[in-house]
This record gives C-alpha cells, sequence and structure tokens, in this order.
C-alpha cells in the first residue's frame, strides 16, 4: 500500500484534490427556502462547475511540479469561466425576479451571483491545497490538509445576517386615517376603506433598531430592505395579488433615530417566527457601509457591525 501511493504520488494526489474539492462544493450547495438553485437541474449545473474547479485546482500542483508553468494559464481562463457563470446567474434570476409578487431586487440578485462565482474559487483552493500537500508530503497529510480546508470552507460559505448590525421587535400596526404607521414610523398612504380594513385585520410591522452608524447606513440601503421583505414574502407568505400596490409590504426609515419600520400583510401571522426570519437576512455585500471607518469619523464602530 505505502509502496503503491509512492510510486503513483502525483495520480494520488489529483485525485485525493478532487475529492476534496467536490465535497467542498457540495458543503456549499442547498437549496434552502429561496428555492434556488432548483432542484434537480440548477444543482446538476453547479455541482458538475465544482467538479471542474477541483479538476483545474488539483492539476495545478503536478503541473508546477513538473516545471510546466505554463499549465498555470488554465487557472486564468477559469476565472473567466466562473465569470460567466456568475453573469448567468444574474441574468436568470433577473427574469425570475420580474414574475415574483415580492421581488429579489438588484442587490440580492448581485450577492447571490457573487456567492456562486466565489464559491468555485473556494473549491479551487481546497483543490489546490489538498493536493499540494498530498504530493510535496504525503497521502496522510494531504487528507489533514483536506479536513482543514473544509472547515476553512465552512467557515466563509456565508456573513453576517441583520442580527448582527440590528435589534428586531414587533410593532402594532396602525391605521390613521388614510395614513399606516407601524408604531410611529409612517409607511404609506391607503385610500380605500376595504384595503384599510385589510391591514388592521391581518397587518404585521416589526422595527430594526440599528446598533451604530454603521448598521444605520447599511438598513437604510434600498436593496438590504428589499432582502428583508423578500424572505419575509418567501417563509410566512404574502396576503395580496398582482396588481394591488396598497397591500405590497414595505419598509420605512424613522427619518430621526434611523430605525427601520418592516410592514407585510402575511399568510401565516406568526410575530415570533417572523421576528426570528428577519434576524437571519443575509447583509448583502453590495449594502455594506461603515461611515465610522472615515478618517473624518473619529469614533469607530464598536463591537457591532
Amino acid at each position: 500500500m505505502h509502496h503503491f501511493l509512492v510510486q503513483n504520488k502525483l495520480l494520488i494526489g489529483v485525485l485525493l484534490g478532487m475529492i476534496f474539492g467536490i465535497i467542498s462544493r457540495l458543503l456549499m450547495l442547498r437549496t434552502d427556502y429561496r428555492q434556488y438553485p432548483t432542484y434537480p437541474h440548477g444543482r446538476i449545473i453547479h455541482i458538475a462547475l465544482g467538479v471542474i474547479a477541483s479538476a483545474l485546482g488539483a492539476v495545478a500542483v503536478p503541473a508546477l511540479y513538473h516545471k510546466d508553468y505554463t499549465a498555470i494559464t488554465f487557472l486564468t481562463l477559469a476565472a473567466q469561466q466562473f465569470r460567466d457563470v456568475r453573469k448567468m446567474e444574474r441574468d436568470t434570476l433577473t427574469k425570475i425576479d420580474s414574475l415574483e409578487l415580492v421581488s429579489r431586487g438588484a442587490t440580492y440578485i448581485e450577492g447571490i451571483a457573487m456567492v456562486f462565482e466565489g464559491r468555485n474559487y473556494l473549491v479551487i483552493m481546497s483543490a489546490l491545497l489538498t493536493s499540494m500537500f498530498a504530493i510535496i508530503v504525503n497521502f496522510w497529510i494531504g487528507i489533514v490538509a483536506g479536513i482543514l480546508t473544509l472547515l476553512l470552507v465552512e467557515k466563509l460559505k456565508s456573513g453576517k445576517s441583520i442580527s448582527h448590525i440590528a435589534s428586531v421587535e414587533p410593532a402594532k400596526v396602525r391605521v390613521d386615517g388614510p395614513d399606516l404607521f407601524v408604531e410611529n414610523i409612517y409607511i404609506m398612504n391607503v385610500g380605500l376603506k376595504a384595503n384599510q380594513q385589510i391591514i388592521e385585520e391581518r397587518g404585521m410591522g416589526f422595527v430594526l433598531t440599528p446598533y451604530n452608524s454603521n448598521a444605520k447606513v447599511t438598513l437604510s440601503n434600498l436593496g438590504q430592505r428589499q432582502a428583508i421583505l423578500y424572505d419575509l414574502a418567501t417563509i410566512l407568505g404574502v396576503y395580496r395579488d398582482d396588481g394591488e400596490p396598497a397591500l405590497i409590504p414595505m419598509a420605512k426609515l424613522d427619518m430621526g433615530n434611523g430605525r427601520l419600520g418592516v410592514f407585510l400583510l402575511p399568510q401565516e401571522k406568526d410575530e415570533n417566527k417572523g421576528k426570528e426570519v428577519i434576524l437571519r437576512v443575509p447583509i448583502l455585500e453590495s449594502a455594506v457601509r461603515m461611515p465610522t471607518e472615515a478618517s473624518v469619523n473619529e469614533e469607530g464602530a464598536g463591537n457591532h457591525g
């Protein structure tokens, strides 16, 4: 066994790198409440891309081992292909979004597309490091390196959520004449009596209080607000149909202190579940702003943000 591993260390290294690369892609691939990637065909596409990415990462080490430096140019071709994957995901989700009762929004779509591109690079990293240690040291060290890369992938595969930047509390939905409020935050004007009655019966509201200045600016981003509304509507359902603008979920700022008021008409009126959904909404990378890091601001962001 030992003799076989030594004699075929390049082949073993490549195969081991591919195996751990594919495992890392499977760890990062999950069809959740957003139903994306779709099952089974969307998942098949991304698994196939993961196999290709793992192969590219694994064979890079033998190429360097034999001083075939021109083979590394394949990695640049891979980068171009994965940028095309990002464009493909963006275009697909944009087309789907026009048919949603509550849309994801351009910022959420760009975040999803960015994630799919970035995860292929994590697969390449996992395969490359596993292959490198398996070839340079030995088979068993390669397995240890592969396991460590899987732990790193698990840590890097997801970012922060709303719970890191704001507190969330259920709030009273109030209709004062034609004006709709969540607590004391003005949401919109509702003219029809029938819609006012529906809102009073089924309306649900939440108030998000940011922890610091960075969180205030992030929550004010329209894309981040739309992501909150989309996740709520997806999990709790939405009591509306196409062509009913008065019943659409909305999120508006309290201009005085930066709090965010969220209003929706859910199919399932469960405030505890709604609060948990908002706390788990991902913070979109394109929505993150950190004004406290600017040189003109002396105070830092603190522990949150």
